[in-house]
């Protein structure tokens, strides 16, 4: 069994740069650009869908179909985003 001479124990620190702050205002904006960007994603496909579905269109029916279920995939990893990597990290700590 392999036995390290060192022992390397590093974690996230906040202080140790300036702009922490900042930047974590920064990724806050792009996350709510994001989920606008979301939003407006689904209201689209979902005018394409329905476009698509009225005038017999197999085709944009489907691409409106497939925009809606991106979208909310979208939504649900940027709404999620901070979860899912607390989740990782936590999962990265036990390794």
């Amino acid at each position: 069994m392999y036995v390290p001479l060192l022992a390397v124990n590093i974690s996230p620190n906040t202080s140790g740069l300036p702009g922490i702050s900042e930047l974590e205002t920064i990724v806050g904006g792009l996350l709510t650009i994001g989920l606008v960007a979301a939003i407006a994603g689904l209201i689209v496909s979902a005018i394409v869908w329905a476009l698509g579905h009225h005038s017999g269109n197999p085709n944009h029916s489907s691409k409106g179909k497939t925009g809606v279920l991106a979208s909310f995939i979208a939504a649900l990893l940027i709404g999620g985003a901070d979860v899912l990597i607390n989740f990782f990290v936590a999962a990265g700590h036990t390794l």
